[in-house]
């Protein structure tokens, strides 16, 4: 038998099962709505049979032999599917209904399977289209993420078990744990954020000219260096504003205290070239990734992190800046930006990291008196401020003011929101000359 000539997969005895179950249990059929659908089901007999089943339940009707065979009926279909013969067929032949979970999982499996080749089929068709390769690779992206994503839909969870996994990972392990994620390297951070959590996402926002790409090669830096679970951690750059190589003369200047403009004129002494070795030396231990393409999209970031993630080389990813990654289908932009967020959420949650994105703030900041930032200042979407566990503002009041008693280089990182904690400020010191942010002792304490 040819290939193309096969039956698509399905489990004839699964369907069976799970109506006869139906029909002696007609209690079970909201349980059973809830999981699937008519669709899911192959034989067109089959899907009758339980549409029928559906329609019953919502106008309140009972349910057994007699009346989805009338149901049936009155729909001219009681002959396609072998007559009320057949359901008293399905009634004799019901195993036992303990083992419905049993018949439900193996008809999603068979039909996510069947959804997999009908999609493998349009795409190898699609194909065949005057159609860009990049285009064409973002429709691919999509349709096999919404695949996975309908497999990785979970049931509930009941308490027991969710108090089980806590007890084991936070009750008993003793491991005497200061912080549940990664550690920014800045330790009255750490205390307001208790690192960098697996499954967060992090918004860090400003205004031009503040320090937020300084900021993040500070954090990846940091991040890179520390240790969790006795592990070196894996961080992604997806910078869409400076390229690879910028980034990484910044970290240069930052781990060297060598700076900035003399490593990019190459006006280096004898000195300077001696401790950017050693800088270089310690810089190569370290799991940093770039990626600076400029047209990037957000499928290409989903992608790109599976694939690190698979091989064990992804612990945090951090994008520069939110609002230029583009969107794979043209919308207004508010949507857009609302979706690209949703997503970086989704691999936050998906992957089980800490994602960070540079977000700009709105123009309205600078029309106020007080240009310190607030949540209603993140552009172009609500549902950044919506999707972020974490967000923080960077303000230095030096840009605005020019007064002798203002401390130039001085920021307050303003976490506005934190889902799991407290809100408050933290000030740092920023060397522009070395890419360097200092945590400054003093702080203000939270509100």
């Amino acid at each position: 038998m040819s290939e193309y000539n096969k039956k698509k997969p399905y489990s004839p005895e699964a369907e069976q099962a799970l109506l006869g179950v139906l029909l002696l249990n007609p209690e079970k059929v909201p349980f059973v709505l809830d999981l699937i659908n008519e669709d899911c089901l192959y034989e067109a007999k089959h899907k009758y049979i339980f549409k029928a089943m559906k329609q019953l339940h919502q106008e309140g009707h009972a349910i057994d032999y007699v009346s989805v065979s009338s149901s049936l009926e009155n729909e001219k279909l009681l002959s396609k599917i072998g007559n009320i013969d057949y359901l008293i067929e399905l009634v004799e032949m019901t195993p036992a209904s303990e083992y419905l979970e049993t018949y439900i999982d193996l008809i999603k499996e068979t039909a996510l399977k069947r959804e997999i080749m009908e999609t493998a089929s349009y795409l190898a068709q699609k194909g065949y289209d005057q159609i860009d390769v990049q285009s064409y690779l973002d429709e691919a992206e999509e349709k096999i993420f919404n695949l996975t994503q309908r497999k990785k839909t979970s049931d509930l969870l009941d308490l027991k078990n969710l108090l089980k996994e806590i007890k084991s990972k936070n009750i008993q392990a003793q491991q005497k744990k200061d912080l549940a994620g990664f550690s920014t390297g800045f330790e009255n951070l750490d205390n307001i954020t208790l690192g960098l959590k697996p499954e967060e996402f992090i918004i860090i926002a400003a205004r031009p000219s503040m320090g937020k790409s300084t900021f993040m090669i500070n954090l990846a830096l940091n991040v890179a260096n520390s240790k969790y679970n006795s592990q070196s951690p894996h961080v992604a750059i997806f910078s869409l504003e400076m390229s690879n190589e910028q980034l990484a003369m910044r970290m240069l200047s930052s781990v060297s205290k060598v700076e900035h403009k003399k490593i990019q004129l190459s006006r280096v002494d004898k000195e300077d070239k001696l401790i950017l070795e050693i800088a270089i030396d310690k810089m190569n231990k370290l799991n940093i990734y770039f990626d600076d393409s400029a047209t990037v999209n957000i499928l290409d970031i989903k992608a790109k992190c599976r694939k690190l993630k698979s091989q064990n080389k992804l612990d945090v990813v951090m994008i520069d800046y939110l609002q230029l990654i583009r969107k794979s289908q043209k919308t207004n932009r508010q949507e857009e930006v609302a979706e690209i967020s949703q997503s970086l959420k989704q691999i936050a949650r998906e992957l089980k990291i800490p994602v960070i994105a540079l977000s700009q703030l709105s123009r309205d900041v600078e029309k106020r008196e007080d240009k310190r930032p607030v949540l209603s200042d993140l552009r172009d979407s609500g549902s950044i401020e919506q999707d972020a566990d974490i967000v923080m503002f960077l303000y230095r009041e030096d840009y605005y003011k020019k007064e002798r008693n203002v401390i130039p280089g001085k920021v307050q990182v303003i976490i506005a929101k934190n889902r799991q904690g407290a809100v408050g400020v933290r000030e740092f010191s920023l060397n522009f000359d070395l890419m360097l942010f200092t945590e400054i002792e003093s702080y203000v304490s939270e509100n």
